[in-house]
């Protein structure tokens, strides 16, 4: 999923995705239909640097289709903070839109909702086919054995951007390969008001992305194999708290960051504030804001040790925007219509060009136009050593409360309050006990 989330009050997540009236375009029969095959309204993730900006990149494109299709796109870019909640309110109200964006995590989630158009064998032939999407991305559209719940549009995955000039005035040869060597780097880079690394503290879902590898480094995960909480494991204890202790104990995270969740410290690393960034497909935003691509290097994220790959050398989750139909849209041909347009060669190569993500469809994630340097690290990251987030129907529910724990955890350590063992086991524990019951 991408950059600025916060994911939905826990109360609302769970009573909403107890719910399974599907929705969209209006009506809560649960039925779709074409009664109005002029016009879409369409719900965008905000990818860029501002909503202005992504405006300004999907406008010329929504014309393009209006033009092509005689259907008019009426678009709405949702900010991340507002998405999740918006989505779950529409899945019971009946007052959505005919397409969406979905951070691909929620696929799960908002599947067993039943809301959204399931994405068979009829409806990917209708697009060009399934084989067309790349495998990492078809396995965060939803859970196993089921068709998926919607159709990857952007794919993405973390990497960790660096400053040259600060690292060369720090006399740093190269950027760290694992998490030692990040730290003490981290310490040597930390001087006046500049920092080693920032992060977006407060932001529940961003804390969930780095605790998840952080617990495959560890060889835990937050479910067990057959979808059941398991928060507190040694394992998972100690993703979290090492996390944490980036500023706790290593103190190469500003006090200040604990309270960042939308984008702030993108642009502290823009603006030569922080050395170092953990962010996803952030080039884009990095240019948006005046970085030019020649200040910064871009690595793997990185390990415990050794070479990033599988098991416990995962490095990143396999992050992305996926778009999905309501199933009672009004529209139904012309919301199959927009998503094969913009599934389209020639649309993924504009759109993931001016996101700096990489295309989910195979034929235009090999064109020239992503054979750069910083995409080579992405494509590297997300064909071996990414893993999807949990496909489980408690998956945004999982979000919001750990993603939650994590956030105190990160207040305590900017109030100077001790960060133990001990205190993140019990704040896991709480997060665990407000997972809905099995």
């Amino acid at each position: 999923m991408r950059r600025i989330r916060a994911a939905a009050a826990g109360a609302v997540t769970v009573s909403l995705l107890t719910a399974v009236t599907a929705c969209g375009g209006g009506s809560s029969t649960g039925g779709g239909s074409n009664d109005s095959p002029k016009t879409l309204t369409y719900w965008a993730s905000n990818q860029g640097a501002s909503i202005e900006v992504d405006k300004k990149v999907l406008q010329p494109e929504l014309d393009k289709f209006e033009k092509q299709s005689g259907i008019k796109v009426k678009v709405e870019v949702v900010p991340w903070s507002d998405l999740l909640n918006r989505i779950l309110t529409a899945t019971t109200s009946g007052q959505g839109p005919d397409v969406l964006n979905i951070g691909n995590t929620w696929s799960a989630s908002l599947q067993a909702t039943g809301a959204l158009l399931p994405w068979d064998a009829s409806n990917f032939a209708k697009i060009g086919g399934k084989d067309r999407f790349v495998d990492s991305a078809l396995g965060s559209t939803g859970a196993q054995g089921k068709d998926p719940a919607a159709v990857p549009l952007y794919s993405m995955a973390y990497a960790l951007y660096y400053n040259k000039k600060l690292f060369a005035d720090a006399g740093i040869a190269k950027p760290p390969a694992t998490w030692d060597e990040l730290i003490a780097d981290g310490k040597k880079l930390s001087k006046g008001d500049k920092w080693g690394l920032g992060a977006e503290g407060s932001n529940p879902s961003e804390n969930i992305h780095h605790v998840f590898v952080f617990a495959k480094q560890h060889g835990a995960d937050f479910f067990t194999a057959d979808g059941k909480p398991d928060f507190t494991s040694d394992g998972t204890v100690a993703a979290v708290k090492q996390y944490i202790d980036l500023m706790a104990k290593d103190k190469i995270i500003a006090p200040g960051n604990a309270e960042y969740a939308q984008n702030q410290s993108v642009s502290d690393f823009a603006k030569g504030k922080n050395a170092m960034l953990l962010w996803q497909s952030a080039s884009a935003n990095l240019k948006s804001q005046g970085m030019s691509d020649d200040a910064y290097g871009i690595a793997p994220v990185p390990g415990q040790s050794g070479t990033p790959g599988t098991g416990t050398n995962v490095n990143s989750m396999v992050a992305g925007i996926n778009l999905a139909v309501f199933k009672n849209s009004h529209n139904l041909d012309g919301a199959t219509k927009f998503v094969k347009f913009m599934t389209s060669d020639a649309e993924q190569k504009i759109l993931n060009t001016a996101y700096s993500s990489i295309p989910p469809v195979k034929t235009a994630q090999t064109d020239a136009t992503f054979n750069t340097p910083a995409n080579a690290v992405l494509k590297d990251t997300l064909a071996k050593s990414a893993a999807a987030l949990p496909q489980v129907a408690d998956e945004s529910q999982f979000e919001t409360t750990v993603g939650t724990a994590v956030k105190a955890l990160f207040a305590d350590a900017a109030a100077g309050r001790a960060v133990t063992t001990e205190s993140v086991k019990a704040e896991l524990e709480k997060a665990q006990q407000q997972m809905p019951a099995k």
